[in-house]
């Protein structure tokens, strides 16, 4: 069941394709805004996936995040988000993101509960116009 003040964690160590340079968002061989940002959808994701029912899903609908500091290739970052509100399929998760050092970034993610096949068949749909 979900319920507010769930919280999930996860950690990655970052890798080249991950870096600003080479996801071609910076110059700069350090950790990419883009991946820590699709980083902070997934702990979201992943921590009220469980609880859905067979065939729900969730799919990101806002995201509001700074990324404040730089991470280097090899250094781990860690994930953590926790569940702030729940209105009906409507889910809003607070975030935030940390390497060895310090807090490297933070904000808001919102969800939205769908049905999996039937989301997945509306966007095919696009193909047929």
């Amino acid at each position: 069941m979900l319920t507010p003040g769930m919280t999930h964690t996860e950690t990655i160590t970052v890798e080249a394709f991950m870096t600003a340079k080479t996801m071609k968002s910076g110059a700069s061989d350090v950790f990419a805004t883009p991946y820590m940002i699709a980083m902070m959808e997934n702990v979201c994701l992943e921590c009220v996936q469980p609880y859905l029912e067979p065939g729900m899903g969730t799919v990101g609908t806002a995201v509001n995040v700074s990324h404040s500091a730089p991470t280097p290739e090899g250094m781990e970052v860690r994930f953590d988000c926790e569940l702030l509100e729940i209105d009906r399929r409507r889910l809003v998760f607070v975030v935030s993101a940390h390497d060895a050092h310090e807090l490297i970034g933070q904000g808001t993610h919102e969800r939205f509960i769908v049905d999996t096949e039937k989301h997945v068949s509306k966007a095919k749909a696009k193909l047929e116009g």
